[in-house]
């Protein structure tokens, strides 16, 4: 059996009126510091975000759950964290925020291939 290491996640929950607190899960973020790794997968359900506010800025939420993937890419895409490592950039991205887009909980577990467990997170979790 392959060795299988820490790797920490997040859901990322898509809150369209904060004031409410209503929300959805809308992504996954996975971190694996052994592998020097972090992903974002997401999927947003237009339906369930206008189930919870009609009046939902749509491309304004895709947006913000793109610009997470760029951060976690790194390079060009992640702007001011662009020369942050792995471990920094998922950090940053799990901070409590009054957004739109919001990071849950942090959980941890223990995977062989980080990039296959941030795929499984989100058909179980999200999709």
């Amino acid at each position: 059996m392959s060795e299988r290491d820490v790797f920490e996640y997040a859901l990322l929950r898509v809150v369209p009126r904060v004031e409410r607190g209503e929300c959805f899960n809308a992504g996954v973020l996975v971190y694996c510091r052994a592998k020097s790794f972090v992903a974002a997968h997401t999927h947003l359900d237009e339906t369930k975000l206008r189930a919870l506010d009609p009046e939902a800025d749509v491309a304004g939420v895709r947006a913000a759950l793109r610009a997470v993937e760029g951060v976690c890419a790194g390079g060009e895409a992640a702007g001011q964290a662009a020369h942050d490592d792995a471990g920094r950039r998922f950090r940053w991205l799990i901070a409590p925020r009054s957004t739109v887009v919001q990071p849950g909980p942090v959980h941890t577990g223990l995977t062989v291939d980080p990039r296959a467990e941030a795929e499984r997170l989100l058909e179980l979790l999200v999709r």
